[in-house]
């Protein structure tokens, strides 16, 4: 991934999109999957797998925050500016993490 805001943008809404479809698929709160068996005789099976569901869609929202927030950064113009110490992010760690806020000093 480059840092060309435009590029990086492409890339950005891409990932957005992609992480709304994920936690589409799971249900509205996130707590099951469409397909569990509430009177499944290992009860304690399906607790387990509604907690992990539960757990990858809030951090699958937080994810989404996180990315919704990078492309507003871009529209404000402050996209690479560590939110700490206002000094720009490395382009490699723009790279690894594009919707990061900090540099690695403040990471």
């Amino acid at each position: 991934m480059a840092t060309d805001p435009t590029t990086v943008r492409t890339d950005l809404a891409s990932e957005r999109d992609d992480l709304e479809r994920r936690l589409a698929e799971l249900t509205a709160d996130g707590s099951a999957a469409p397909d569990f068996d509430e009177n499944f005789a290992d009860s304690a099976q399906v607790t387990a797998e509604q907690v992990e569901n539960a757990t990858l869609a809030a951090t699958l929202r937080d994810q989404l925050s996180d990315v919704e927030d990078a492309l507003a950064r871009i529209d404000a113009g402050t996209y690479g500016s560590c939110e700490v110490c206002g000094a720009a992010i490395a382009p490699a760690r723009l790279e690894a993490m594009p919707a990061t806020r900090f540099c690695i000093d403040h990471a």
